[in-house]
């Protein structure tokens, strides 16, 4: 299921609204239900007790009726105890609990107030009688009565003394003063109690408010986080959320000895599929292989996630090669049985398939995760070499198995000294003047006999052999060689790897190559891809630091794809944030375009530039303009040209103090 920011504030601004709507004066009693009446029970015993130990002052004060005030404070006491158990024994409500206790309180001064009235100490009684204030402040202030209830119990314990002052009366002086004080004691109470209540509702309110906040933010994180780690065409998990499943598995098999298995699968001759039946068909068809191959896999809880453009990746726990090659043909036969027509293919195959490569963990697989992501990777092209729509499993003992990838990471050594490399320069264009003003370099790889390498299949053989240092200072020697030093074009973006990053010394090699030249750092920006391989260590914030020092640019390229995080947004302040392609071609749906809106907004929050990748039509390019795009890259602005067709005529290129008006006009 795929989610967005605009569906995450839908959802809690209706539990708000369900929250508002409820009766919050009978949520707090509610809440405060079981607390009420635990404190109820352990008050009224409480308060019989202290009430029959005043025997001790019955029978010092009046000692002549004592034994009556005796009797009654024991039948008045025991009885008030027994009704309550019973109530609570029978899960009677909260109210007549506190109706019990009520009723002890009037009925005990009664019981104490009426036989004290019959004793011949006339001076004892005279003093005596200001004890009976104690009831009054036991009903307003001891239980935690409603306000109503307290003055109803206190106003009866008022009305008592006024009736026993009428029977005993020592004196006007003596009245006035008594009434006077019995009063008071009874606004006072009464006062404090209604205080009391509402001070409790009010902290009833604050916690109730606190705990909706902790929640919408508790809802909102996760949705957040479900966000970060969903493909949001497919649904499945994306990159970022896959290899840290991968880090699990793993992790439990070097700790536990679990051993797992881990498939590629990439889907056959995607492109041709993507050209000849067009994007919207295209994407249709990787929801069609993504959810097939998620059911094929739901049954044995393994973890699935789109891997890339048209390649998926399958986690499971497997225990040997026999289980991990069984679900390796019913992955690739769950494809093929949806009979998605595909007639571009050369091959004779009428049907969309898919190519898989599978990798066990074995103990030679080392202490390097990155090692069966590379196995599953030669398995994976081995199988697309074998003809497609086939699975295969790595075998380390097979001498065939990885020779394309060696034979390239052997001619990447020589690839500079030969000229076997070469830049391409794809334009991209600023939405609200329509110029283009900066180019993205794009490495290129030819093979002896003339035939193209894809970048997704040599790249990552350069940086696992470290040749992706020489070919990163080559590359950008070439580009302020190419472009820059003769101000063929005002900006060039050159994408740098996480090995080149981490490795020391880097941003003072760029910073050589830059006075070589005789290039400001400011003509050019570093595009970074947060990957299994780029985590954010102190070296790489320390690297970036410096060539922003440098002046140097620093993009946040495939933003939303799962390679960068929304950790990367807090933690660095990029200049610009590339939106993947899948985003803006997902936008003909109105969950696609709210989808793009919300990464877009969550961008320009934070100040970045924002440019999209993928714009392929004038649709797209309007919807950019709707949007205010600052720039766009894409085929309908331009494909991947030489230099030479940069060369035509200088540009005015910009002095630092321009770019700082430059980037301030921008934000």
């Amino acid at each position: 299921m795929r989610h967005t920011l605009a569906e995450v504030e839908t959802t809690l601004i209706a539990q708000e609204k369900a929250y508002q709507s409820c009766d919050l004066r009978a949520l707090y009693l509610e809440q405060g239900d079981q607390r009420r009446r635990t404190s109820t029970r352990a008050g009224l015993w409480l308060a019989v007790t202290v009430y029959l130990m005043f025997f001790v002052t019955d029978l010092l004060l009046v000692p002549d009726v004592a034994m009556f005030t005796i009797i009654a404070r024991v039948i008045v006491g025991l009885g008030a105890l027994l009704v309550l158990e019973v109530q609570l024994r029978r899960g009677v409500r909260t109210n007549y609990l506190d109706l019990t206790c009520a009723a002890a309180l009037v009925l005990g001064y009664a019981g104490w107030v009426i036989p004290t009235l019959l004793t011949t100490r006339v001076e004892s009684l005279s003093y005596y009688m200001v004890f009976g204030a104690i009831f009054m402040m036991g009903a307003n202030l001891f239980f935690s009565f409603r306000f109503a209830l307290s003055v109803i119990a206190s106003s009866l314990v008022l009305a008592i003394f006024l009736a026993s002052l009428a029977v005993f009366s020592p004196g006007p002086s003596y009245d006035l003063a008594f009434v006077t004080f019995y009063l008071s004691c009874f606004t006072f109470t009464s006062y404090v109690n209604w205080k009391l209540n509402k001070e409790r509702f009010n902290v009833f309110l604050n916690a109730h408010e606190a705990d909706l906040q902790h929640q919408e933010a508790s809802e909102r994180g996760k949705a957040l986080l479900r966000l970060s780690n969903t493909d949001p065409l497919t649904g499945l998990e994306n990159r970022r959320a896959v290899d840290q499943k991968l880090r699990d598995f793993w992790e439990k098999w070097q700790t536990q000895g679990i051993e797992f298995a881990t498939f590629l699968i990439d889907v056959d001759f995607f492109k041709k599929y993507n050209d000849f039946y067009g994007h919207q068909e295209g994407d249709r068809c990787l929801i069609a292989v993504a959810t097939a191959l998620d059911d094929a896999v739901a049954s044995i809880g393994a973890t699935i996630g789109r891997y890339g453009g048209e390649e998926f990746i399958v986690i499971a726990a497997l225990r040997n090669d026999v289980e991990a090659a069984d679900l390796a043909e019913k992955l690739r036969r769950t494809v093929e049985d949806l009979k998605i027509a595909h007639g571009q293919r050369l091959d004779g195959v009428p049907v969309v398939t898919v190519s898989v490569g599978a990798a066990v963990t074995r103990p030679e697989s080392g202490s390097k995760l990155e090692k069966i992501i590379n196995e599953a990777d030669r398995a994976l092209y081995s199988a697309k070499a074998n003809g497609r729509n086939c699975a295969e499993l790595f075998d380390p003992n097979d001498p065939q198995s990885g020779d394309e990838t060696a034979h390239i990471a052997a001619l990447l050594k020589v690839a500079v000294a030969q000229e076997l490399v070469s830049l391409v320069y794809q334009p991209i264009q600023e939405v609200e003047s329509g110029n283009v003003h900066a180019v993205e370099a794009l490495m290129r790889l030819s093979m002896p006999d003339g035939t193209a390498a894809p970048p997704s299949l040599f790249i990552p053989v350069a940086e696992r052999s470290g040749a992706i240092m020489e070919l990163g200072y080559w590359a950008l020697r070439t580009v302020c060689r190419e472009l820059l030093a003769a101000n063929h074009i005002e900006l060039v973006s050159v994408n740098v790897s996480p090995i080149q990053l981490r490795a020391p010394g880097f941003a003072s090699c760029v910073a050589a190559v830059l006075s070589e030249t005789g290039v400001m750092g400011a003509r050019i920006a570093f595009e970074i891809t947060e990957g299994l391989e780029l985590e954010m260590h102190s070296d790489v914030i320390r690297c970036i630091s410096d060539l922003k020092a440098l002046g140097i640019k620093i993009w946040l390229d495939d933003f939303g794809t799962g390679f960068a995080g929304l950790s990367w947004l807090r933690l660095i302040d990029f200049d610009t944030v590339k939106i993947d392609r899948s985003f803006l071609h997902d936008s003909d749906t109105a969950r696609g375009r709210s989808m793009l809106r919300d990464i877009i907004r969550l961008i320009r929050n934070r100040g970045h530039r924002i440019l999209v990748e993928g714009v392929e039509t004038e649709e797209q390019l309007e919807l950019m303009r709707e949007c205010r795009i600052d720039d766009v890259q894409g085929f309908y602005v331009g494909r991947p040209v030489p230099a030479s067709e940069f060369a035509r005529r200088p540009v005015e290129v910009t002095t630092p103090d321009d770019d700082l008006a430059y980037s301030a006009q921008a934000s």
